[in-house]
C-alpha cells in the first residue's frame, strides 16, 4: 500500500490505567502537601517544622497512594481473572451456548443474523475466550488492570507533586513562604490540568480550570485552620 493511503490511527484509550493513576496522584500530592505546609505556616510554624512536615506528608502520602491504588486495581483484576476463568469453563462445558451467545451479541450491535454467524465462528476458530472476553465482559489489554503500574505511576507522582511546595519552603523568605508556595502551586496545578488533559483529549481550558479551583479551595480552607489552630494554642 502507498504511503499517502496508509491510514494510522492514536487512540487514547490505552493511556487511561497510567494516566488517571498519574494524574490523580500528582494532582493529590501538589494539593495535599501544598495545603499541608500553608495550614503550618499559618499557625506559625518555624521553617524547619514547615519542612519536616511537608516532608513526611510526601512519603506517607506516596506510600498511602502507592498501597492504595495496588489493591484496589488489584480487586479489578481479581475481578477480571475469575471472570476469565468462569468464561474458560463454560466454553469446555457448553462451546455451542458460548457461540450462540456471541452470535447474539453481533446481531444486537447491528449485524444480520447470517454475518454474525460467521464473524463468531471465525473469531471463535481463532481465539474463543478473547472473543468473548473482549465482546461480551468488555476486557482487552487497553482497559485491563494493571496493579503494579498503578502503584508506581500514582506514588511517583505523587512524590513528584509533593517536591514542589517543598522546594518553595528551602528557597523562600519565611516573611513570603504562604504568599509564594500558594503561587507556586497555583502555576503548578494549572499545568498539570492543561497536560492532563492534552494527553487525554479533553478540553484543557475546563480541567485546567477545576484543579486549580479545588487546589485554591484546599490549601484556602487549610490555611484557615491552621490560622485557628495557632491562635488557639
Amino acid at each position: 500500500m502507498p504511503r499517502s493511503l496508509r491510514h494510522v490511527e492514536r487512540h487514547l484509550i490505552s493511556r487511561i490505567g497510567w494516566l488517571r493513576a498519574t494524574v490523580l496522584g500528582a494532582n493529590d500530592g501538589l494539593v495535599s502537601t501544598a495545603s499541608l505546609v500553608v495550614g503550618v505556616a499559618a499557625a506559625a510554624g518555624k521553617p524547619s517544622a514547615i519542612l519536616i512536615a511537608g516532608v513526611a506528608g510526601l512519603v506517607a502520602g506516596a506510600m498511602s497512594m502507592a498501597a492504595g491504588e495496588y489493591v484496589s486495581v488489584s480487586s479489578q483484576a481479581d475481578t477480571e481473572q475469575a471472570d476469565l476463568a468462569r468464561e474458560t469453563a463454560e466454553l469446555q462445558n457448553d462451546p455451542d451456548a458460548e457461540y450462540e451467545e456471541l452470535v447474539q451479541i453481533y446481531v444486537r450491535r447491528g449485524l444480520d443474523d447470517p454475518t454474525a454467524r460467521r464473524v463468531a465462528s471465525q473469531l471463535m476458530a481463532k481465539d474463543a475466550l478473547g472473543a468473548h472476553a473482549r465482546d461480551e465482559l468488555g476486557i482487552s489489554d487497553a482497559t485491563t488492570a494493571r496493579p503494579i503500574q498503578a502503584a508506581f505511576a500514582s506514588a511517583s507522582s505523587f512524590a513528584a507533586g509533593a517536591a514542589m511546595p517543598l522546594v518553595v519552603v528551602v528557597v523562600a523568605p519565611p516573611s513570603m513562604l504562604v504568599a509564594t508556595v500558594v503561587l507556586v502551586s497555583t502555576v503548578g496545578l494549572a499545568v498539570l490540568g492543561f497536560v492532563g488533559a492534552q494527553a487525554g483529549g479533553a478540553r484543557p481550558w475546563r480541567a485546567t480550570l477545576r484543579v486549580t479551583f479545588w487546589g485554591l479551595m484546599a490549601m484556602g480552607v487549610t490555611a484557615g485552620v491552621g490560622r485557628l489552630v495557632g491562635v488557639a494554642i
